[in-house]
Parts: C-alpha cells; sequence; structure tokens
C-alpha cells in the first residue's frame, strides 16, 4: 500500500534557534513540547504533514525502551557528526501490519512502539494525541532512520489554525535524499514507500499519496539546486524539503533572505544548509 509524506525530524544543536530559523522564513511554530525520553521539539503543520524540529535537551532520561534507543539516542548520536534531516516518516493506516511487512521484507528495525502525550488547543483546552511507529532499516543509510506513523488521534493533533503561514506555504512537493549510488537504494525505498521508483537524472523518485521521495547523486543535486549536497561518506543523507508556496513573492521578498536564498528557473528559492541548520529548504510556486 502506498504511503504518503508524514513528517520529517530536522535535528538540531540549538532547539531555540532552529523555531526562530522557521519563523523568519515564515512559518507558523508551535510550542516547545517535552518526550519522556529527553528530546524536545517544535512541530511546523502543513496539511497532512509536518516538520519536527528536534533536539536530545535531557540526555539523562535516555532508557533502554524503543523510543529511547530509535529516537532518543538515534538523535544523539547524529548530532555528534552534524546537523540536519535526520528521520524521515511516513504515514501509516495500520503501524502493526506495516511492521509485519516490513519484517516479512527484512528491513524492519523494532516492534510497533506507542506513545501518547497531552497537546492544547490554540485555546488552552487540553487533548489527547497518541502515535505508533514502527521503523524500518536501510543499511546502507546509517545517518537515515526511517519509520512509519500511526495517528489515533488526528483530529486533536491536526489544525488549520497552525497550517497557515505568511509565506503561504501550502504543502509538501516532496524531500529529497542524496547517495553516491542510488540504485543500492531503490528496492529498500519502493519497499518502505510502497510505490515504483521511476528513473530520474542522477537517481530516482518515488511518488506518494503526499509528496514525491527522490534519491540522487551529489553531483546531480549540485546542478538542480545549486547548493551542496550534505557529506555521504557514511552512506545517504536525507538533503532537502521542498515546499510548495501560492505565493513566491512572499518567499523572495523577505528581509531575512537577503542574501541567503538563491532564486532560480521556475522562481524556487533555496535555503543552503550552511543558512538552515544542515538541511536545503525549497520553496516553489504551486501548481
Amino acid at each position: 500500500m502506498p504511503r504518503g509524506l508524514d513528517h520529517i525530524v530536522h535535528a538540531v544543536r540549538d532547539l531555540d534557534a532552529a523555531a526562530e530559523l522557521y519563523r523568519s522564513l515564515g512559518f507558523t511554530v508551535g510550542a516547545r513540547n517535552r518526550h519522556p525520553w529527553g528530546t524536545h521539539n517544535y512541530l511546523v503543520q502543513l496539511p497532512g504533514f509536518f516538520i519536527e524540529l528536534l533536539t536530545l535537551a535531557e540526555p539523562d532520561k535516555l532508557g533502554d525502551d524503543g523510543f529511547s534507543t530509535m529516537f532518543g539516542a538515534y538523535n544523539r548520536d547524529f548530532l555528534k557528526r552534524h546537523e540536519g534531516l535526520s528521520l524521515l516518516i511516513l504515514e501509516s493506516r495500520d503501524a502493526r501490519a506495516d511492521e509485519l511487512a516490513f519484517r516479512a521484507a527484512g528491513i524492519a528495525a523494532s516492534e510497533t512502539l506507542r506513545f501518547e502525550r497531552e497537546g492544547r488547543r490554540p485555546d488552552g483546552t487540553p487533548v489527547k494525541v497518541a502515535f505508533s511507529l514502527a521503523f524500518a532499516e536501510d543499511r546502507q543509510a546509517p545517518d537515515i532512520h526511517f519509520a512509519v506513523c500511526q495517528q489515533h488521534y488526528p483530529e486533536n493533533f491536526w489544525n488549520p489554525a497552525f497550517q497557515k503561514h505568511a509565506n503561504s506555504a501550502t504543502g509538501v512537493a516532496g524531500i529529497v535524499a542524496v547517495a553516491k549510488e542510488p540504485e543500492r537504494h531503490r528496492d529498500f525505498m519502493q519497499t518502505f514507500a510502497g510505490g515504483e521508483a521511476k528513473p530520474t537524472e542522477g537517481g530516482f523518485a518515488v511518488d506518494t499519496p503526499r509528496g514525491t521521495i527522490e534519491m540522487t547523486t551529489p553531483d546531480a543535486f549540485l546542478r538542480r539546486f545549486g547548493v551542496k549536497a550534505p557529506d555521504v561518506s557514511r552512506g545517504a543523507r536525507l538533503a532537502a524539503i521542498r515546499f510548495t508556496v501560492a505565493d513566491a513573492s512572499l518567499v523572495q521578498n523577505a528581509p531575512e533572505l537577503a542574501g541567503i536564498a538563491g532564486i532560480y528557473a521556475g522562481n524556487a528559492a533555496i535555503i543552503g544548509a550552511n543558512d538552515a541548520i544542515g538541511a536545503v529548504i525549497i520553496f516553489e510556486p504551486a501548481r
């Protein structure tokens, strides 16, 4: 079954600075949240998709449970090497069924893990949110973790008020990963995303019900976007998030982007990893 993009983790060392970066780019950023295993986050919502800005703020809370190891400790070790996009999560209707499918394919990395916490509506009303995750592993990509996420109370999580952004962002167009040899990751990505990988210049792309997952070489990434890709000496890396915007001028004319964003064919605004804490952020006109 095809699985659409659900969210991506942007791991950073200074969480408040990351939240301020996204605000300066015209995004609405939610409140700071805390996990029992020591990670803290801010969320940026778009329709059906969100960015999780994350750091390990309380390492002493790490334990030996699944979320501590698969999520907390993994991002701790990722941040020792670099900042940037660390974890790609796709949507799931049944995380347990997806776990079993991953086991049958030989890519399962965890049992199904469930987490619940209290959230708040804009008026302060408390609500319950709960998620079940099943992790998958591409052994040739140690600097990317993969998971699917089933939301048990989606009506309490998704909020149209949080999805209105000053930059006119309307949704996620896709995620771009880079690897020296993209073809070595084709089979994994087809199984993980539940879709067919189609050849592209420098790699391949898998269309999902929400956004496209692309894998390309660093050289092809540079030619296409005009900025360097992350270091792939340890294996494949998540490189970029592509957003659609209703009015590209709102991004391109933002004072915060002066001297930062490159303007390229198609009126895309591109913020390189040096300016976006290890991630490449791309704004494209909605088609």
